[in-house]
């Protein structure tokens, strides 16, 4: 059945990947596999393959924190479907994912067939989620889904920039790395703090961090 034609999957571990491969080849017979093993790489892959059909994330890749990396892609790329892929198994976390824009959720531990369903479902323009996470009385965090509307508010490379930030790196060393100079980094984290509504770098990296899977738990508990 062929129903796509280029699939981007963003996973750290080769061996899932691979799985992942399996399944989208037992649905589409003819399909291009792009891969990312960070959320930096996938970011460049994305750009490079605009055309991509869907995108198979994991949420735990290197460069994302919890959300971070779905938000992004939903912001800059929103005409491509995304399922999370996670070993998580938390329907909170399945339904969270939705209220981020996912167009569905796939647990690591399902079989392959079901993985090959969930993601035939999505590329029919359905939603998939487990049965568990269907059931479950969830209410919106409007915390998280309000930062998650200033996370999407920057830039790509401003993205790039706050990320390298929660890995402690210095102006002077992102300059570096992005080949761009010190006073253009010092530009975008000065935009960074005005659109997370922050003032210092901690507090901008705490913001990001937050989108964390425990974070989110916790600070929905507290609301």
């Amino acid at each position: 059945m062929q129903l796509a034609q280029k699939i981007i999957i963003a996973d750290d571990h080769p061996l899932f990947r691979t799985a992942l491969q399996q399944a989208v080849k037992q649905i589409v017979a003819d399909v291009v596999i792009e891969q990312a093993e960070s959320l930096p790489e996938l970011q460049g892959v994305v750009e490079q393959h605009k055309d991509a059909d869907l995108i198979l994330l994991d949420l735990q890749m290197p460069g994302a924190h919890g959300f971070s990396g779905l938000v992004y892609l939903r912001a800059h790329h929103p005409e491509i479907p995304v399922i999370v892929v996670s070993a998580c198994e938390d329907p909170a976390i399945m339904c969270q994912a939705i209220d981020h824009k996912a167009s569905g959720y796939i647990v690591k531990s399902s079989s392959l067939d079901d993985i090959s369903q969930a993601i035939a479902s999505v590329l029919q323009g359905d939603l998939y989620l487990p049965d568990v996470a269907r059931r479950y009385q969830h209410q919106p965090n409007t915390l998280a889904l309000d930062l998650a509307e200033r996370l999407a508010s920057l830039t790509p490379q401003q993205h790039r920039v706050l990320i390298m930030m929660t890995e402690g790196l210095l102006n002077k060393q992102i300059a570096y790395d992005l080949d761009v100079s010190e006073a253009t980094i010092k530009a975008h984290v000065t935009a960074i703090f005005r659109k997370l509504g922050v003032r210092t770098r901690t507090q901008a990296v705490i913001a990001v961090q937050s989108m964390d899977f425990d974070r989110v738990d916790s600070s929905a508990e507290s609301s």
